[in-house]
């Protein structure tokens, strides 16, 4: 009879580790859809912080989040908000906030329904966007946000020149 209960305590526990894990996927699910984009502080978006799942075009010297700035054509920044509204909304982001340089953008993942930001600073001075994207919660996104990042510029650079692209609803 002992060893049957022996059995059954690692049974059980093989069960309760996977289940466990499970439920604290979903309860950060949860905790992230109470959190907001961060912003323009010091007329910047935001550093990343010291985890792999946030990319941003504001800091070159920050090499493990550094992106590039999305380029903008001199003589195609009529309706920008819009393209940008556009672009991002048909990738599935859902807009936050909107001024006359600032966009903010969640996307939520299909399994946890973690919540991510994506956000636009328009700088027009420079002819440059640049964008953020961070996980609200957790450690590593497995690079999605940078995959996300990779994707708006290719559709928004495509969208202002003039051309019309539908994006990959894969990821």
């Amino acid at each position: 009879m002992p060893k049957n209960t022996a059995m059954i305590k690692i049974l059980l526990i093989l069960i309760a580790v996977p289940v466990l894990i499970v439920i604290y996927f979903f309860i950060l699910g949860v905790i992230s859809k109470s959190g907001t984009a961060l912003g323009i502080a010091s007329e910047k978006l935001s550093p990343c912080p010291n985890k792999p799942n946030c990319v941003c075009s504001e800091y070159p010297d920050d090499h493990q989040h550094y992106v590039e700035p999305i380029q903008i054509p001199a003589d195609n920044i009529a309706d920008l908000n819009d393209k940008i509204k556009t672009t991002v909304q048909k990738m599935g982001g859902e807009l936050q906030n909107e001024n006359d340089r600032y966009l903010a953008f969640t996307f939520t993942s299909k399994i946890f329904r973690y919540v991510d930001d994506v956000e636009v600073r328009i700088d027009i001075e420079n002819n440059v966007l640049h964008i953020r994207s961070a996980s609200r919660v957790g450690y590593s996104d497995l690079g999605a946000n940078g995959k996300r990042v990779q994707q708006i510029r290719e559709l928004l650079t495509t969208t202002l020149e003039n051309r019309i692209v539908e994006p990959d609803q894969t990821s």
